[in-house]
């Protein structure tokens, strides 16, 4: 039988080096209890602090602050820039403007994904592109390269923090004043703390509402850190992470466990980010014609397992009727539910069938039932 968190096994260090890096909040964060890491870009990333379920609960109820200087930004500049960066993403932004964040996948020349970020055009000719966990600066770089663009591709020292849950609002408006709340869903602006001028954006890795800053110098970082948790004592605030639980009820999918390089976007129902428009070029607008024109075979969707006990430490087969289905890419127990929710990559055919059906997942049989995206009861 399989352990769906709820019970505790056994924990591992991992070894901190210059090559692991580290943020310019991680002692701070450290302060705060922090009990596990992963490993995202190259660098730590939270995982835990109190537990997972009472992590989510808080989350759900109050304010938290993320330290997810992993969210990497790619600066692409230049005279061919927007050219450069068209040509990686399958979302058109030939009308892209400052102030507005844009969810759109960075895919190959087959239209499998490399990466879904957050694309901003930040100034003229400049863009962020707020990245997932691959390098993608390498890919901009090589393509760079082989099309002779005129662009400057590096990583500045941009260390997000996110302010998370019902209670964000109200916090940020005691640092940053009443216009804070005048951000719409997916804008961005800048505004002042202590005399230094931050990005921030209305969005966030929750369901929960919120704000991403984006640090531009670590020790003006810090200050606001400690600020924003002086201030938001009497809100219950306290240090967090992107939420298994909550960010698998919610449907946000993440790269690297729902979908990978070896899925096309179509497949991942991100439909409605792809462009056939003939006023953009991309490297693989011709094969996401055909392809579209065929109709895929399977694609990702919810699962409800009715089961207390799992654990998922890689994808996983299903199985129904002695046949392979689909796989389990990413899960977690739901209190919420009282069972088990997973994210499947699973065949189109069988997603039609209705109520609770017998699979086999990796060698055990159980009932489980297919269920769109977000959840819901």
């Amino acid at each position: 039988m399989f352990n769906c968190q709820r019970k505790m096994t056994k924990q591992f260090s991992i070894s901190k080096s210059a090559r692991l890096r580290s943020t310019p909040f991680t002692d701070l964060i450290e302060e705060q209890g922090v009990k596990s890491y992963t490993v995202y870009n190259h660098m730590l990333l939270p995982t835990v602090f109190e537990g997972i379920e009472d992590d989510c609960e808080h989350l759900k109820n109050f304010v938290q602050l993320w330290d997810v200087s992993v969210e990497r930004q790619i600066e692409i500049s230049g005279p061919d820039s927007s050219k450069l960066v068209q040509m990686m993403t399958c979302r058109n932004l030939s009308k892209a403007i400052e102030g507005t964040c844009y969810y759109a996948p960075i895919i190959d020349e087959k239209g499998f994904i490399i990466n879904d970020p957050l694309i901003m055009l930040v100034d003229k000719n400049s863009w962020w592109i707020s990245i997932a966990d691959s390098d993608v600066l390498l890919y901009a770089k090589g393509l760079a390269t082989g099309l002779n663009l005129e662009v400057i591709i590096n990583e500045p020292n941009i260390n997000p923090l996110a302010v998370q849950g019902p209670k964000s609002f109200e916090l940020m408006e005691k640092i940053f004043g009443p216009t804070i709340l005048d951000l719409k869903f997916f804008r961005f602006n800048k505004f002042v703390f202590d005399g230094h001028s931050f990005l921030i954006s209305r969005s966030g890795w929750s369901k929960q509402g919120g704000f991403e800053i984006y640090v531009n110098d670590n020790e003006k970082g810090r200050k606001l850190y400690r600020e924003l948790m002086n201030q938001g004592k009497n809100l219950n605030v306290r240090a967090g992470c992107p939420n298994l639980i909550e960010r698998i009820e919610g449907g946000l999918l993440s790269y690297g466990n729902d979908m990978t390089i070896e899925d096309n976007i179509l497949e991942c129902g991100l439909d409605d980010f792809v462009s056939f428009s003939d006023e953009i070029e991309y490297l693989a607008k011709d094969h996401l014609i055909n392809l579209a024109s065929k109709g895929i075979k399977q694609s990702l969707t919810g699962i409800k397992i009715y089961s207390e006990y799992f654990s998922l430490n890689h994808h996983l087969p299903i199985f129904f009727d002695g046949e392979k289905i689909g796989e389990l890419r990413s899960l977690v127990y739901s209190p919420k539910f009282k069972c088990c929710l997973g994210i499947t990559m699973i065949n189109k055919e069988f997603q039609s069938k209705k109520g609770i059906q017998d699979l086999v997942i990796d060698n055990s049989t159980y009932k489980v039932e297919i269920s769109s995206l977000p959840f819901s009861q």
